[in-house]
This record gives structure tokens, C-alpha cells and sequence, in this order.
């Protein structure tokens, strides 16, 4: 099974203790006060049973990055 590394950004710092709850995913405090959860997921399901967690924490999504996708955006030409 193929997996993808995710960056899931989030408003304000997280206790260390909550990194068990996100098992598999590093908890990184940033400068700017805002977290940062890395880690593999499996499928689409996996990533929102992840969001779902953040959600259930009352947390401030910002971002979600797939790190395993080009990160230049598809130009479209007609």
C-alpha cells in the first residue's frame, strides 16, 4: 500500500502529550505560535479520520500539504 507524507498545519501549540493521539505523525511547535503534525496516510479515509480528530479537538485547521505531490500547481492551457 502506497503512502502519501502530509504537513497538517494548525492554529496554536499543542501539548506534547497529544502526540501519542496522532500516532505515526511528528508534532512540531513553529515560531509563529502554530503547529505542525507530519506523517504518513494511508488513503483518503485516513486523512479524514485525521481531520476528523482535529476537528473533535476544537483546533484551527490552516493548511493540509501532501509533501508526495509536485508542489508547482498544474498550468492550464487552452
Amino acid at each position: 500500500m502506497d503512502t502519501d507524507r502530509y504537513d497538517i498545519r494548525l492554529e496554536g501549540q499543542l501539548d506534547p502529550r497529544w502526540s501519542d493521539w496522532f500516532e505515526g505523525f511528528a508534532l512540531t511547535h513553529n515560531s509563529d505560535g502554530t503547529t505542525t503534525l507530519t506523517g504518513p496516510i494511508t488513503d483518503q479515509a485516513a486523512l479524514h479520520g485525521l481531520l476528523r480528530r482535529i476537528s473533535d479537538l476544537g483546533v484551527v485547521l490552516i493548511s493540509v500539504n501532501n509533501l508526495s505531490q509536485p508542489q508547482n500547481p498544474r498550468s492550464t492551457q487552452q
